[in-house]
């Protein structure tokens, strides 16, 4: 049975239409996804949307029509945007479903059971945009009377009847947590933010409402619907099947990696590990808390009117062109920010000009040379074996650790230093030149190439799948032998070449981009 591997993104409030922080964090999930599957695991991503609590309710009222009706539409646009960048989730969990209703439901009376809820009345600041509840110690003075929460959202004064979770209860546990395991929460600076504020001291937390009826019934206490962080984190467990033992729940949890923006931490890293704890259910694993991505150095804000339809720049410069841009330039775990000319300035650099131009012209020369024919029996010189060496090192050893610690940046600059050797390979052997001193020696430098070439894109394949998949289409490497396994075979090129594979008339997997005329002329200011 191969090893199982869960891992998550936030599960998106669908208050409007996805921005490119949600494409940022769902690209980032499933290149480690593709990733893990790659290495031979059996994965489960799953995602989702987070659509009850007062906002949705209070939009849909405004706006005359169901909040079912708000809720689908809504939701539909993820669903849209995870199509459009080539998300392979295997769960798309909506808190509205009946499945996940039940989940939150069996989870709040495990809860119950272990005597960690009270009845009680809930006096305090709450946030309707973050749908949070903050101390008056945490709030900040904004314009007028209006007092702002730490995200800079406004808050106001609640009263009402609600169900309390004894959070307070859990103080040393989660401290232990954070101590034994140092690597639950992810990248350093977020552990010491959380540490500091349980150091603090825990209050018990308000977990239902009585102001609406948007969300999932509370069990036994009519008029009650849950807080939203109750229902929402409690995805992660619906989209497996819990409480069903016999479902993928049985299998995949505990989850490997929670990935989530930094704002949410909080959440994730005390009021989860604390839920799961009274419920006496197993702790994920890790939650990775990754940075904002800005619009040229700025915050996205609808105020600012800078907020990105990731859609747009996915059809504006091509899917793989923008997953790679965001992996390879943003150090994942850390603020990045990103523009238009950035986009294309490292697409055509990295990809048309340094790796799709070494996979074109390496197969065109076999197509024009060689007539597209591969074969095994050739001498191998010692820069030949020099770089295939430099090659699989980077796909077996560089990349894969990288990656495993979500560095994305640093594989792929691994990856980047592999592709530029092989390209000053080609400028040195010169098999051009060779073509008329030394046609053998000719023949084995471009079956070193193609090799190479198979293994870079094998390498990459969970950050570029569709281009990295076109790429190998065209070299007869077959669908079930381009995961990392396939690159540990030793007679692979052998079998294909007795195959009597060929290559044929190679086709551009990396186009060159242009920018808009408009966005040209500032070009050279970014």
């Amino acid at each position: 049975m191969s090893d199982p591997f869960y891992i998550t993104t936030a599960i998106s409030y669908p208050n409007g239409r996805p921005h490119i922080g949600h494409a940022y964090e769902a690209i980032a999930t499933d290149v480690m996804a593709r990733f893990q599957r790659a290495r031979g695991r059996d994965v489960r991503l799953i995602t989702g949307t987070d659509e009850h609590g007062l906002k949705m309710f209070q939009t849909a009222r405004d706006q005359g029509r169901a909040t079912i009706d708000l809720a689908d539409e809504m939701s539909g646009y993820f669903r849209e945007m995870y199509a459009r960048l080539n998300i392979s989730y295997d769960n798309f969990m909506r808190t509205s479903d009946a499945a996940h209703h039940a989940a939150s439901q069996a989870i709040w009376k495990a809860m119950e059971a272990n005597g960690d809820l009270y009845l009680d009345r809930y006096e305090g600041w709450y946030s309707v945009r973050d749908e949070a509840f903050y101390d008056e110690s945490e709030l900040t003075q904004g314009e007028g009377e209006t007092k702002l929460s730490p995200q800079g959202t406004p808050v106001e004064w609640t009263v009402e009847e609600s169900w309390f979770f004894r959070l307070s209860n859990y103080q040393d546990r989660l401290l232990a947590l954070y101590n034994d395991q140092p690597d639950f929460i992810r990248p350093e600076s977020r552990r010491n933010e959380v540490l500091r504020f349980v150091e603090g001291g825990l209050k018990d937390l308000s977990v239902s409402r009585t102001s609406f009826d948007w969300g999932v019934p509370v069990p036994g206490s009519p008029g009650h619907v849950m807080y939203v962080w109750v229902d929402a984190l409690t995805t992660y467990l619906s989209g497996l099947g819990y409480p069903d033992p016999a479902s993928d729940f049985g299998k995949f949890w505990p989850a490997n990696i929670h990935m989530i923006g930094k704002d949410i931490v909080r959440f994730h890293t005390v009021y989860w590990p604390a839920f799961l704890m009274s419920a006496g259910l197993p702790l994920p694993k890790q939650v990775f808390g990754h940075g904002f991505l800005l619009n040229r150095g700025e915050k996205m804000s609808k105020s600012l009117g800078n907020v990105v339809d990731p859609m747009a720049l996915a059809e504006q410069f091509g899917v793989d062109p923008l997953r790679y841009y965001l992996l390879r330039e943003v150090s994942f775990g850390q603020d990045g920010t990103y523009s238009a000319e950035a986009i294309v300035r490292t697409a055509n650099a990295d990809l048309a000009n340094s790796f799709g131009n070494l996979a074109q012209r390496s197969l065109s020369m076999i197509f024009k040379n060689l007539d597209g024919a591969l074969s095994s029996g050739y001498g191998q010189a010692q820069d030949d074996l020099d770089l295939l060496g430099e090659v699989n090192e980077m796909a077996r050893n560089c990349l894969p650790h990288a990656f495993e610690q979500l560095a994305f940046s640093v594989g792929i600059e691994d990856w980047l230093r592999a592709v530029f050797a092989c390209n000053q390979y080609v400028d040195a052997q010169a098999p051009w030149a060779l073509r008329k001193t030394d046609p053998e020696r000719m023949r084995a430098v471009l079956m070193t190439l193609f090799k190479a070439v198979r293994t870079l894109a094998i390498a990459i394949r969970p950050v570029v799948p569709a281009a990295a998949d076109k790429l190998l289409d065209q070299m007869g490497i077959a669908e079930d032998a381009r995961d990392f396994a396939a690159l540990a075979e030793t007679d692979w090129f052998a079998k294909l070449a007795a195959s009597g594979f060929t290559i044929g008339q190679p086709v551009p997997i990396f186009p060159r981009l242009e920018l808009p005329a408009e966005e040209n002329e500032g070009e050279g200011e970014a």
